[in-house]
């Protein structure tokens, strides 16, 4: 990898979905005969937060030209499978059926216990995105909505994925929050396009879900965050997982993958307006959501490394889901198998990412028509030169004060306190700076555009 500061989805899982024979699935995991070979790989395109193992790598065809390069005598064959969340890629998984995988923290627990209970063990090979704090999970509401914070939630109707990270961050929220998450709200278990309609359609009260679902509902005004998942202080992030059996009989194609996502790694780093507008194009989501996770100072982390921070956020994950019934015990350490893409990086290239923290939080504006974006040092200074450009920005953002968390500029709850224009993903935490500091006030976007100007 080129630099030493890395870029930067949560996965709803059904329970439903697992518990499905595996008789239904279908499609051919490895088939080959002679000297072809195909390789399946199990991704989630509209899940960005795992383009480096998915729509990005698949764009680039950076794992085809690793294995054409293998110059082996074997002809090989990438079959690129795409789901909208990480439970049949662990069906097809288990049956034998898919090769490699990426999916959330969570789903990636469920993954390795449906693995070991069918005698079908799967392995966590590299990591694709993370966030330390675990801002990849916000819940959000209506746009009109009075319900201001996690307390407002007692007796309301909630929509998530269970089983997935987004559920994880809601459960936690509430237990901070005082409020019991299995009697004191109504939650309603939800595809996370079907928790956004529910949301638009006022059956819902609040939608708790993983990345990009939370950004792409504010950028189209359907939604504003009411809880920002980086107040938790607990990373999440999200993985490839291999089959056990498919590791050890093709190490080599393994490698090739691993390496071709370190590539995509680079290249997302290197290039990331760039990057966003591929997976844009690929998946229909807007670029400038995909830029507020994956952007040079997006919510998201990047980096193929298996970091002792995100194992032992693992760990803490597994009582989560047994207190679901969703699995029992787990055990992480066995799952944990860093042998595979420490070698495709190298012990001492391997030793440095681990080493590498997230790059700091910075505000950026992204210009109409540029290939790059502008950085500024603080958000007073980025709400001046939107005011000086009102109609040439394509998309600004800024760091919440206390998470780091980018927003967008127009959607943040900025707080004016003195001379300063404070930011903040969500109300609550906005009020918790107040409550703070004396004088300090929640102004509009409009007064603090003007104000900095």
């Amino acid at each position: 990898m080129s630099r030493t500061t890395p870029k930067r989805t949560a996965v709803a899982v059904s329970a439903a979905v697992l518990l499905l024979p595996l008789s239904a699935c279908g499609g051919d995991a490895e088939a080959g005969s002679g000297s072809t070979v195909t390789v399946t790989v199990g991704y989630q395109s509209r899940t960005i937060n795992t383009v480096t193992a998915g729509t990005l790598l698949r764009s680039l065809g950076s794992f085809e030209k690793q294995l054409n390069a293998r110059h082996d005598g074997i002809t090989y064959k990438v079959d690129w499978q795409d789901y909208a969340t990480g439970a049949p890629i662990t069906a097809q998984m288990t049956a034998g059926k898919i090769d490699i995988g990426s999916m959330g923290d969570f789903p990636l627990l469920i993954n390795a216990a449906r693995g070991k209970q069918l005698n079908s063990p799967t392995r966590l090979v590299s990591v694709t995105g993370y966030n330390l704090r675990g801002g990849l999970n916000t819940i959000v509401t209506a746009p009109g909505s009075k319900l201001a914070s996690l307390k407002d939630l007692k007796g309301k109707k909630v929509s998530t994925s269970v089983g997935s990270a987004a559920d994880g961050t809601l459960v936690r929220a509430l237990q901070r929050a005082g409020i019991d998450p299995n009697s004191g709200i109504e939650k309603l278990n939800q595809q996370p396009s079907v928790g956004a309609s529910a949301l638009t359609a006022g059956s819902a009260d609040a939608l708790s879900q993983f990345v990009a679902w939370p950004g792409l509902l504010a950028y189209q005004g359907k939604a504003k965050a009411l809880y920002d998942g980086a107040r938790l202080n607990l990373p999440t992030f999200h993985g490839v997982t291999a089959r056990e059996d498919f590791a050890k009989e093709r190490p080599a194609v393994l490698d090739a993958f691993l390496k071709a996502q370190a590539e995509a790694t680079e290249y997302l780093n290197d290039h990331p307006v760039d990057a966003a507008e591929k997976v844009a194009k690929a998946t229909g989501l807007p670029a400038e959501v995909v830029y507020l996770y994956n952007g040079a100072h997006g919510i998201a982390t990047f980096d193929p490394a298996i970091k002792p921070q995100l194992v032992s956020a693992l760990k803490k994950d597994v009582a989560i889901l047994k207190s679901a019934k969703l699995t029992g015990d787990v055990d992480v350490d066995s799952f944990v198998d860093d042998q595979y893409v420490k070698k495709a990086l190298g012990p001492t290239a391997y030793a440095k990412q681990l080493a590498t923290k997230p790059a700091p939080a910075a505000s950026e504006a992204w210009p109409k028509g540029a290939s790059k974006t502008v950085t500024f040092t603080s958000p007073s200074q980025l709400l001046r030169y939107v005011a000086g450009h009102r109609d040439a920005v394509r998309a600004a953002y800024v760091p919440d004060t206390t998470t780091g968390t980018l927003w967008f500029a127009d959607k943040a709850v900025w707080v004016a306190d003195g001379s300063k224009l404070l930011p903040f993903v969500a109300p609550e935490t906005a009020q918790a700076y107040i409550a703070g500091h004396s004088g300090a006030r929640v102004v509009s976007y409009a007064d603090a555009l003007g104000q900095a100007s």
